[in-house]
C-alpha cells in the first residue's frame, strides 16, 4: 500500500514535472506566476519544479523582470540546449544503401545533418555512425532509427535490406551509451510527420501509401491522432495483402507501367475498405504525374464513390519523414529527461 502511495506520487510529479517543461518550452520564457497560470499548478508546486529544473541546468535564469511596484519577479528560460537527440534514417537503395542522419535540439533546431552511401548495409555501420555522433555531441540522450522494414520488441523482422532482418538494433546501443532509442518503420514515421506538419486534426484518420522502385509497397496509418501499429507492429505491410501472387510477381507488375495502377490501386483500395481514411497521400518514385487520378479510377471499381477519400501526391516524404522521426524521438524524452551523465 505504501509502495503504491509513493509510486502515484512519483508518477504526479513527473507528469506536472513535464507539463511545467513543456509549458515553458512553448512559452519560450516565463516567470513563476505566468507558468503557474499556464498549467494550473499552485505557486508552490512550479516554485518546486522550476528550484528543481535551474539546478539541473535544465532552465536558464534571466534577469528579473521590470517592477509594476511590487517586488520584481524572477523570469526563466527552458534550455534547448540541456541535451541533443540524433536521428538516422536507413534506406534501401537499387544499388547503393545509405544513412541520412540529424542532431538537434530540444526545440528541434538541428545542429549537424549529413548523409552517407554504402555498398553494403549492416548494423555495424549503423553503431559507428552512432558513435561517431555520440562522441561529438555528448549531450545526445535519445537516438531515433527509421528502417525500411516491419519492427517487433527492438527487432526487424522483414526489411527491404536483408542484412538488417532479425537485427536487434534497440538493445546493443541501450546497453554501451545508456540513451533511449526509438526504431520504427519508415512508414509509421512518414505518416506521423505528414500529420504533424499539416497540423491534422486529432479525429482524422490519415493514410501514406509507397511505391519506390527496388522496394515493395508499405503503408503508415493515423487513426485518430495515433499510429496504428497493430498487434505485433505489422500494420501497414500492404504487400502481404491476399493477391494471389508471389512477392516476385507483384514486384515485376509494380515495375511495370502496364500493370502498375491496378496493382497499386488493390493495395489503396484494401486500405480504403478496412479504415475508410479521410486523406491517403501516394508517394515513391515509381509514381509519375497523372497516376494518381489513373490509380483513383481503378480504386472506383472496387469502392463507391460515397466512400472514395481524398487522394493526393506526396511530393517530399523525405521532410515528413524526418519531420516524424524528429518529433517521436523528442517525445521519447518525457517523463525521463535527467541530468547528462558522464558515460566515460
Amino acid at each position: 500500500m505504501v509502495d503504491h502511495i509513493i509510486n502515484n506520487t512519483m508518477r504526479v510529479k513527473k507528469m506536472n514535472q513535464e507539463l511545467v517543461r513543456e509549458t515553458l518550452k512553448d512559452m519560450r520564457q516565463g516567470t513563476k506566476s505566468m507558468v503557474a497560470e499556464a498549467t494550473g499548478l499552485s505557486i508552490a508546486t512550479c516554485r518546486n519544479i522550476l528550484h528543481e529544473l535551474l539546478s539541473t541546468g535544465e532552465l536558464i535564469q534571466l534577469e528579473l523582470e521590470e517592477s509594476n511596484g511590487g517586488r520584481p519577479a524572477q523570469i526563466y528560460r527552458y534550455n534547448v540546449d540541456f541535451a541533443n537527440i540524433a536521428c538516422i534514417i536507413i534506406r534501401a537503395g537499387v544499388t547503393l544503401h545509405s544513412l541520412t542522419y540529424s542532431v538537434v535540439n530540444l526545440s528541434g533546431e538541428s545542429l549537424e545533418e549529413g548523409s552517407q552511401q554504402l555498398e553494403q548495409m549492416n548494423e555495424e555501420k549503423i553503431y559507428d555512425l552512432v558513435d561517431r555522433l555520440i562522441l561529438k555531441y555528448p549531450r545526445i540522450q535519445a537516438i531515433g532509427i527509421g528502417v525500411p522494414g516491419a519492427v517487433h520488441q527492438g527487432v526487424i523482422n522483414t526489411c527491404d535490406i536483408p542484412n538488417l532482418i532479425n537485427v536487434n538494433l534497440v538493445a546493443p546501443i541501450q546497453e554501451k551509451l545508456e540513451v533511449e532509442v526509438i526504431l520504427d518503420n519508415d512508414m509509421n514515421l512518414t505518416v506521423y510527420g505528414l500529420y504533424q506538419r499539416q497540423g491534422y486534426n486529432e479525429r482524422n484518420s490519415l493514410v501514406v501509401t509507397t511505391f519506390i522502385e527496388g522496394s515493395l509497397p508499405g503503408a503508415g496509418i493515423m487513426i485518430d491522432g495515433h499510429i496504428h501499429r497493430g498487434n505485433s507492429r505489422f500494420a501497414g505491410e500492404i504487400a502481404f495483402l491476399p493477391l494471389e501472387m508471389s512477392h516476385d510477381e507483384q514486384f515485376r507488375k509494380l515495375h511495370n507501367r502496364d500493370t502498375f495502377h491496378p496493382l497499386a490501386a488493390r493495395g489503396v483500395s484494401s486500405l480504403i475498405a478496412v479504415m475508410n481514411p479521410e486523406t491517403i497521400a501516394l508517394t515513391g518514385d515509381l509514381l509519375k504525374p497523372g497516376d494518381v487520378e489513373l490509380i483513383r479510377n481503378e480504386c472506383l471499381k472496387y469502392i463507391p464513390e460515397l466512400h472514395m477519400p481524398r487522394l493526393i501526391l506526396l511530393e517530399n516524404p523525405d521532410d515528413d519523414y524526418m519531420c516524424g522521426l524528429i518529433k517521436m524521438t523528442l517525445e521519447s524524452l518525457s517523463y525521463s529527461l535527467q541530468l547528462v551523465e558522464k558515460r566515460r
